[in-house]
């Protein structure tokens, strides 16, 4: 399927966009509908990721970030090791393009060249539904406690 001439281009992430992504991150969980509350939305994102350990982490991953013509990011998805995904965040007026879909293939292939077996996810109540129709499947639901909140999350995997 041809990707519209408007659509977000996708491309490797660098360390110069670590702390946009944090910004990105940050509003994908605030804004928007959610399943979560204030209160637990605010224990997982309080403010947006960035700095020294936060390029650690990304830069430890295939980060693989979404931008629109104006080269803002819009959305992102990381692979680490294990055929983990650590990050999957897209900006609300972003959700219901095909972007989803389009950073997991992006993921998929980095995953595949690499030798994993197997893609999986501790994945948020908002993130469930997209990877579910992607084919992956619970393999566990958990509360997670961070702070003083708790925040339901599943674990889900799709092997390949």
């Amino acid at each position: 399927m041809a990707t519209p001439a408007d659509a977000p281009r996708l491309r490797t992430a660098r360390a110069a966009d670590f702390d946009p992504l944090g910004r990105v991150m940050f509003d994908a969980v605030h804004g928007g509908d959610s399943p979560y509350d204030a209160g637990q939305r605010a224990a997982w994102v309080a403010e947006p990721r960035r700095g020294e350990p936060w390029h650690a982490r990304l830069a430890a991953q295939h980060v693989v970030l979404a931008e629109d013509a104006h080269g803002a990011p819009v959305g992102f998805m990381s692979l680490a090791a294990g055929g983990y995904i650590d990050f999957a965040y897209i900006l609300p007026g972003a959700r219901g393009t095909g972007l989803f879909r389009r950073l997991l293939t992006a993921i998929e292939e980095v995953a595949q060249h690499a030798g994993a077996r197997r893609l999986w996810v501790h994945a948020s109540l908002m993130a469930e539904p997209a990877f579910a129709a992607s084919g992956f499947v619970v393999l566990d639901r958990e509360e997670v406690t961070i702070g003083d909140q708790r925040l339901a999350r599943c674990t889900m995997e799709r092997a390949g």
